[in-house]
């Protein structure tokens, strides 16, 4: 047989859990057609993996590149990270139903609560379409590197059928049915489900909850039972209440039970761990174990490490809406420098930092009040990090000096973290570990100056693996690759096999991690974002074409739109 590629010499771990073994992978049409030993045949293209493993490519099942697929189609930064297949529109927030003129709906939606900018939105996506159906046209015609996925999101729903009162008011029984028609036809079109929030994180940017936030239990229930009657589809739904410690939470928790049991729809939502509620999670698990004992399909996504908010004078700060540095904080970044060398703006800025904090509620992944006993110094990726606090009293100062001092040291690229969930790593380790649960939820698409969470699935193989121990390469693998296929419904990817998909990551698991985020303005109309690449990552294969060499693009565009088969 003549191949198209020959990925050679490396040392297979297929995502099953099974162990590795040294072989060759042989691809034609885009499908692994052998795997073994290939000698002699003819080769468009060869792979020399001599000191790699060959992998699935990871497939993430929790992202929000609904905007960046059209300025950005490769992915980044999760494709740097060996992930070739998301999820988009997850938490309710969509770019379709939605006519173009009244696309603002749709913005206001998205630009607090995921923090995408307005103005790369507005400069970067052309509106060719209405309809679900007709956005999954738009996608699929897009060039695109990586394969996309999408959830048709309550609140571009909302705002589609009720305009602006879908920030206001209860939607009425007309409404209701006419969304639920529109979620049909998004189904039948190849829509991944239903996405919905109910988080009190989410807000509009005019300090209004986002249009799904609104919506009664009775449309929630409607929307999944127009997925049922189609016979696919599953529910994504944000913010559910952690635990069922609180009669609000445990009534949350059987509505959600029951619905999932009646419509034999897959349910799936983010699991944390949190220090201010630290046995909620626990709790959580065991409503999933009783549901999906039950007839119900509970599918919580947990993530690799704590989830760090980022605080850096490139992005944000906890002081930017502050007296003074409000007005610093305006300006180009080597203003801002000459503030923090002049000896008097200096002091008086250290004075007001240090100030308690009297401003209005930070919510999700905004910068928030400090905590120096929390906010640890990223000065490499690998850790352990030590707090501002710690290191402010080895050095006998205050830790906002130390801030400014650090800054400066490093022309004012210098990161700060702030965990917000799973701030104990032990926790962290007991979510994967559990049976049920999928290691996804890198939110890449949204909070592009907040956190830097697209390499989760090479945080996973550096730390957890290859540092700690904790999982083997061969189960830590499977947990990015054929877990997350095999429990979404990607069932012709996520296994190296032959007839599969050729989705491949070829990477050195001695030397596999994520670098140093950094801060650019690639966005268009030169907005911000956050941007990782990865160390150890040899290339990336995509339908069986090669995407990226050494974290570098070839050139090739390979991507699909994988439409939801019904079922």
């Amino acid at each position: 047989m003549a191949f198209d590629l020959v990925v050679k010499n490396g040392m297979i771990v297929d995502g099953s859990g099974l162990p590795r073994y040294r072989g060759d992978v042989g691809v034609k049409d885009g499908k692994i057609a052998e795997i073994g030993r290939i000698n002699g045949a003819a080769t468009a293209e060869t792979l020399d993996a001599e000191g790699h493993v060959v992998t699935p490519g990871f497939v993430d099942v929790h992202t929000h590149m609904d905007a960046q697929i059209f300025w950005d189609p490769i992915g980044t930064s999760s494709c740097f990270h060996g992930v070739t297949s998301v999820v988009m529109g997850n938490c309710g927030f969509t770019l379709a139903p939605c006519r173009e003129s009244e696309a603002d709906l749709v913005i206001r939606n998205l630009e607090r609560a995921e923090d995408i900018s307005r103005a790369a939105m507005k400069a970067g996506i052309k509106w060719r379409w209405e309809t679900f159906p007709e956005f999954l046209d738009v996608l699929d015609s897009l060039p695109k590197g990586i394969n996309y996925s999408g959830y048709i999101g309550h609140c571009a729903l909302r705002t589609y059928v009720m305009g602006e009162r879908a920030f206001t008011d209860e939607a009425t029984e007309d409404e209701i049915s006419t969304m639920a028609h529109h979620v049909r036809e998004a189904i039948k079109a190849g829509a991944f489900g239903f996405s919905s929030t109910r988080s009190i994180n989410h807000m509009t940017s005019d300090d209004k909850p986002v249009a799904s936030r609104l919506a009664t239990w009775n449309e929630l229930e409607t929307m999944v039972r127009a997925m049922a009657e189609v016979g696919s589809g599953t529910l994504e739904i944000a913010g559910a209440p952690s635990g069922t410690a609180t009669e609000t939470a445990a009534k949350y928790y059987d509505r959600l039970s029951s619905l999932a049991i009646e419509t034999g729809r897959p349910v799936t939502f983010g699991l944390f761990s949190s220090r201010h509620s630290p046995d909620a999670w626990r709790r959580t698990l065991e409503v999933v174990d009783r549901v999906n004992s039950q007839g119900g399909r509970f599918i919580p996504q947990v993530h690799s490490r704590a989830l760090n908010v980022l605080l850096s004078f490139e992005t944000q700060l906890p002081f930017d809406k502050w007296d003074m540095w409000r007005d610093m904080r305006k300006l180009p970044l080597a203003e801002q420098k000459q503030w923090l060398l002049d000896a008097d703006k200096r002091r008086r800025l250290v004075e007001i930092a240090s100030r308690p904090y009297e401003g209005p509620e930070v919510l999700g992944t905004e910068a928030r009040p400090p905590e120096w006993e929390l906010t640890y110094a990223l000065t490499d990726m690998r850790g352990p990090h030590k707090t501002m606090a710690e290191l402010a009293r080895q050095k006998n100062t205050h830790p906002v000096e130390l801030m400014i001092d650090m800054a400066l040291e490093r022309d004012l690229k210098f990161f700060m973290i702030f965990p917000v969930a799973n701030e104990s790593q032990s926790d962290a380790l007991e979510l994967m570990k559990h049976p049920r649960s999928v290691v996804t939820f890198s939110d890449s698409g949204a909070h592009v100056s907040q956190i830097m969470d697209s390499s989760l699935q090479t945080h996973l193989l550096s730390h957890w693996v290859r540092d700690k121990q904790a999982f083997t390469l061969e189960q830590a693998v499977k947990m990015i690759t054929c877990d997350n296929a095999t429990q979404f419904g990607f069932h012709d990817r996520g296994l190296l096999r032959e007839g599969m998909v050729a989705d491949i990551a070829v990477f050195d698991p001695a030397t596999v991690g994520p670098r140093m985020p950094e801060a650019v303005c690639d966005l268009p109309a030169g907005a911000k974002r956050l941007k990782q690449k990865c160390d150890g990552m040899k290339a990336t294969v995509v339908n069986g074409q090669i995407l990226l060499r050494d974290n570098e693009p070839t050139g090739a565009l390979p991507g699909r739109l994988l439409r939801k088969k019904r079922h």
